[in-house]
């Protein structure tokens, strides 16, 4: 077994496994015996013949294991059987930070079960992946784990069996043990590592490590100030943007810079993991621009490491907005090695004033109502992760008036705050 996978057995049973169901999380764990517990929601609907198996990525490399994760997914959806179903899932000790494994749980309702047991077997012989099969009882009531293991590359079913129960769910979602330097990074030297172990399997990490500022530029502070734009698309940013460029006599920076611009296609079809690695590094190039800029004038920025965390974090929190950290998490600080602007503001609008803005833009004609209410609830998400960013804080303005009375309101918060 790999040692990662060693690593995770002595604390088997302390484990906690949460399966997305129909956008919801459902939790359940193992016990040695059995205390008369109901069927986990996840079992509760498996007809007689069907079988369940769960697949967690376990290796050592971080670069590898993100990348795994999302390769197995399409492997498991080309070579599984149709009848087969496959749902995100997640391994975590409660409340122990980098605890969280991913994974997926698997449902075959197929005629047999050799196709799927042959295609695990040869998963674990040559990758890192540990699977779990899960046995119904023969009243039905009860479900037992059983964990795969092999030696000498022969595949054999460790003996040890465990009951399969409810759990209840976690103060806040599991995959915030893992957000810090994984989703959102805090530190420079963090994501330069990941982009740094990217070199050999991406060419374009070379190109993006040469564009990269000394860890002083990044956080060198300017001698007029930097004010940044946050805000959805359609909340008015770009109007706001240059109007106070050219009211302030200021310069406008984007973020990501520019340069980075020929390799971001490149980097979005990476997995979060390395994604958020670029996108971390953009903002100490941001930096170190704003530092040199900030010298001869005020500097306009463009969205900024606000977004960059606010984004993580909601798309890497499944379900609801209570799922998200609580207000006073260490995953909505600043990074202590990057530039802190001296004024954010955060532009907000009504839900469906920015879907008619954006329909005005065309985008969004062709969105189906389902579609509406999950973009409703990631707004709600970002938006709640914005607003709990400390460091400093956002300063939230309605851009529902027109242009030029949202333009003299963020004018006014810039010369109380930055005495322009």
């Amino acid at each position: 077994m790999a040692r990662r996978t060693m690593s995770l057995l002595p604390h088997w049973s302390s484990r906690i496994f949460s399966v997305d169901l129909d956008g919801a999380s459902v939790y359940f764990a193992t016990r040695d015996k059995h205390r008369g517990e109901d069927v986990p929601r996840v079992f509760g609907e498996i007809p007689n013949e069907g079988r369940c198996y769960s697949l967690l990525v376990c290796s050592n490399d971080r670069i590898r294991r993100a990348k795994f994760y999302g390769e197995l997914r399409d492997k498991l959806l080309r070579d599984l059987p149709a009848e087969c179903h496959l749902s995100p899932m997640f391994s975590f000790l409660p409340n122990v930070k980098d605890s969280l494994v991913k994974g997926y749980f698997l449902k075959d309702n197929s005629e047999s079960s050799s196709p799927t047991e042959r295609l695990l077997r040869d998963l674990i012989q040559n990758d890192p992946v540990l699977v779990c099969s899960y046995l119904k009882g023969e009243d039905g009531e009860l479900w037992t784990q059983r964990l795969w293991s092999h030696t000498n590359s022969q595949t054999v079913e460790m003996s040890k069996d465990y009951y399969v129960v409810p759990s209840e769910a976690p103060t806040y979602h599991p995959s915030a043990l893992n957000i810090i330097n994984s989703d959102v990074f805090y530190s420079f030297e963090e994501a330069y590592e990941v982009i740094k172990k990217c070199g050999d399997i991406i060419p374009e990490a070379t190109s993006v490590l040469e564009l990269l500022p000394s860890r002083a530029e990044a956080r060198s502070k300017p001698d007029f100030p930097a004010i940044v734009i946050e805000g959805l698309d359609a909340t008015g940013k770009t109007t706001l943007t240059e109007s106070l460029r050219d009211t302030l006599g200021a310069t406008l920076m984007p973020s990501p810079p520019q340069c980075l611009s020929p390799m971001r296609a490149r980097f979005d079809r990476e997995p979060p993991l390395i994604r958020r690695a670029f996108y971390a590094l953009g903002n100490y190039i941001t930096a170190e621009q704003i530092g040199q800029e900030g010298m001869k004038t005020p500097v306009i920025v463009d969205r900024f490491w606000h977004s960059t965390a606010a984004y993580a974090i909601a798309t890497a929190v499944s379900g609801p907005v209570c799922n998200l950290p609580a207000e006073g998490s260490e995953v909505y600080r600043w990074p202590s090695d990057l530039l802190q602007p001296s004024l954010v503001v955060l532009l907000t609008l009504d839900p469906a004033e920015r879907r008619r803005r954006l329909r005005s833009r065309g985008q969004g004609k062709t969105e189906e109502e389902q579609e509406l209410d999950h973009n409703q609830l990631f707004r709600l998400k970002v938006e709640t992760a914005y607003q709990r960013i400390s460091g400093p804080p956002c300063v939230t303005v309605d851009a529902s008036p027109s242009a030029d009375q949202v333009l003299q309101q963020v004018l006014l918060l810039i010369r109380g705050k930055c005495h322009l």
